[in-house]
């Protein structure tokens, strides 16, 4: 197939809409179900890229969760706790533990539940029968993985009414090292972003703390390599192997550290006993589910506690989560790893990420107020690696 004819653009008066090759090559997927749009595409050539990254520098199964061109999380295959399994809705998948890449998509896929909401997902090994399983129960618009087993295939296809959006990607395809992309008309020409992250990129390490351990060094990959394919500007939390929460696209880094710490301190609190023991109703659906317990945590447009409201989805009346109750679980939070894609300015950012249990961060560098950037992380005993380069995504 040396090209593919989409129904649109962007918005469906974006036509006519196709991708090919510009050397008239063959196309290196194969659509095995469903018809993929043009963000869906988007979406999965980006996601791709990030789950084959992933994999190849920390060797396990890596997954990704994307939604309008930017991951909501992304994570290799670490088994989970009890705990974490409840949070993420898989407490009851048999033999969880026996497949790393259904471990890799339950942290990836449960990290930001209202924003994987109709996601798209890449895998970076052959789907199997565990993984199918999980990906077939959630609200998901499609999947790119190199391979799928027959059974695993079977699953999917089964999904959306047979209509679930299933691309199988040549996993020895690489891309020119030039790239074009064109804007009102004008073509913008780029060498291809093939910087390699490693743990060779965390050597410089300028805070007075020098310490980094090997998970830190994990989790500090695993935010770097999906800052590299998160819209800018952006900072990543990751911690126990997966992306905990990721601000995308502010115009201010300080937003960024703010919106991704919100996200990672929800994650968090998903584990909080009040929260894995509330009392849903039996027939309340998961997308539900997480909008109640997201407006449960962090008390938003609904009081989901309120008389008259809390019985639409509690079978019991809950006990609030309180303020006190949420500052003394997450004063308890450490080893928090932090990746930016350019450098901080200032040190708010430092100061915000304290709060989400920051303990490692990895940054560019290069700000003319590097120097209190550095001394607000030594106060609070941080270890920060200067990488020296910037990891803009447009």
């Amino acid at each position: 197939m040396k090209e593919l004819e989409l129904k649109y653009g962007c918005n469906p008066n974006q036509k006519p809409a196709k991708i090919f090759m510009d050397g008239g090559e063959e196309l290196p997927i194969e659509i095995l179900c469903g018809r993929p749009g043009f963000i869906n595409f988007l979406d999965a050539f980006n996601s791709w890229q990030l789950v084959k990254e992933l994999k190849e520098a920390l060797g396990l199964p890596a997954v990704t969760s994307f939604k309008h061109v930017s991951p909501t999380s992304a994570a290799v295959g670490i088994p989970l706790s009890d705990k974490l399994k409840k949070a993420c809705f898989v407490d009851d998948i048999e033999n969880l533990d026996d497949s790393p890449l259904a471990c890799a998509y339950a942290r990836a896929r449960g990290t930001d539940r209202m924003c994987s909401f109709g996601d798209w997902v890449a895998l970076s090994d052959v789907c199997d029968v565990t993984t199918a399983k999980l990906i077939k129960r959630e609200v998901s618009d499609g999947v790119i993985a190199p391979g799928y087993e027959p059974e695993a295939l079977e699953i999917l296809k089964s999904k959306r009414n047979g209509n679930y959006n299933i691309v199988k990607i040549d996993p020895d395809y690489v891309p020119k090292e030039i790239e074009h992309k064109h804007v009102f008309g004008i073509t913008f020409e780029q060498g291809r972003n093939n910087f390699e992250i490693n743990r060779e990129l965390l050597s410089n390490i300028v805070t007075e703390n020098k310490n980094l351990p090997e998970s830190a060094i994990r989790d500090l990959i695993i935010s770097l390599i999906t800052l590299k394919y998160t819209q800018s500007n952006s900072v990543c939390y990751a911690v126990d192997g997966q992306a905990i929460g990721v601000g995308a696209g502010q115009q201010s880094r300080i937003h960024c550290t703010r919106l991704a710490g919100t996200k990672a301190d929800t994650w968090f609190l998903r584990q909080h006993d009040k929260v894995l023991n509330l009392p849903f109703k039996p027939e309340l659906g998961r997308p539900d589910r997480d909008n109640v317990i997201d407006g449960y945590i962090n008390k938003n447009e609904e009081d989901v506690c309120a008389e008259g409201i809390w019985q639409k989805y509690f079978t019991t009346k809950p006990e609030p989560l309180t303020d006190a109750e949420i500052k003394e679980y997450l004063s308890k939070i450490d080893g928090v790893a932090l990746g930016s894609d350019a450098f901080f300015p200032f040190s708010d950012n430092i100061e915000r990420a304290k709060k989400s249990g920051v303990k490692y961060i990895a940054e560019p560098g290069g700000s003319i107020r590097d120097d209190l950037v550095i001394e607000c992380a030594n106060k609070y005993d941080m270890a920060m690696a200067f990488t020296g380069m910037r990891l803009f995504h447009h």
